[in-house]
């Protein structure tokens, strides 16, 4: 397969989360995302979808096999990895005290191509005004937010770890848009974690099953 983004093979974790009967892991990891789709990642709690997000974005590499993002290894240059990774969580970490705003000009320096009207624009589009501080925002307002922070700096991909969620119904629709759009112009991909039944048969290109650390299936969606 030509033009693959990311691509998984045999990821699985070096220790396991806990211990005895509640040790968890990842196990056997594969596919291949090629680039301009939706991935989506499907499972109970418990799966292993935050594992998943966090073995990619965390400072040390948790896992044996192979991650590659446009063909090398993600931690053989971890920060060339981050500055083409746009994540989407409520784990992440902003200034609380500080604006949107602030935050857009403070932290988009450690980007190598943050665009701060794109930022503005998006914000806008999202209804979420700029001069609000983070701490002090919903949680759906909190995601956008990550959303536009994350489009400006132009990721290759995003990381969206159950960040529908909390959306309106009406504005989860126009959301998908706003993603096709962004893969469109970016020639980018996303991988987003769900258990909205609509987005699973409506909006994900791939999907893949989540299983006690493993997928159990994992495929391109098909109508039905």
């Amino acid at each position: 397969m030509t033009n693959i983004l990311l691509q998984a093979k045999e990821v699985s974790s070096i220790k396991p989360r806990g211990f005895g009967k509640k040790a968890f892991r990842l196990q056997g990891i594969n596919f291949i995302l090629p680039n301009g789709y939706i991935m989506g990642i499907v499972g109970k709690n418990g799966a292993g979808k935050t594992t998943f997000f966090d073995y990619i974005c965390g400072e040390k590499k948790k896992y044996k096999g192979e991650f590659l993002l446009e063909g090398r290894e993600i931690f053989e240059d971890h920060l060339w990895t981050l500055d083409r990774i746009g994540f989407v969580s409520e784990k992440n970490e902003f200034m609380d005290l500080r604006t949107a705003a602030q935050n857009a000009q403070m932290l988009g320096g450690f980007y190598s191509d943050f665009d701060g009207e794109l930022f503005e624009n998006m914000m806008e589009r999202f209804c979420v005004s700029k001069s609000k501080t983070v701490g002090k925002m919903s949680r759906g307002e909190f995601f956008k937010f990550q959303i536009a922070f994350a489009a400006a700096h132009k990721p290759k991909l995003f990381l969206l770890d159950e960040a529908t969620a909390g959306m309106d119904p009406v504005f989860r629709q126009d959301f998908y848009g706003i993603l096709r759009d962004l893969i469109q112009n970016e020639s980018c991909s996303v991988i987003l974690s769900t258990h909205i039944e609509e987005e699973i048969e409506r909006q994900l290109d791939y999907v893949g099953v989540l299983e006690e650390g493993r997928f159990i299936s994992f495929g391109e969606n098909l109508p039905a």
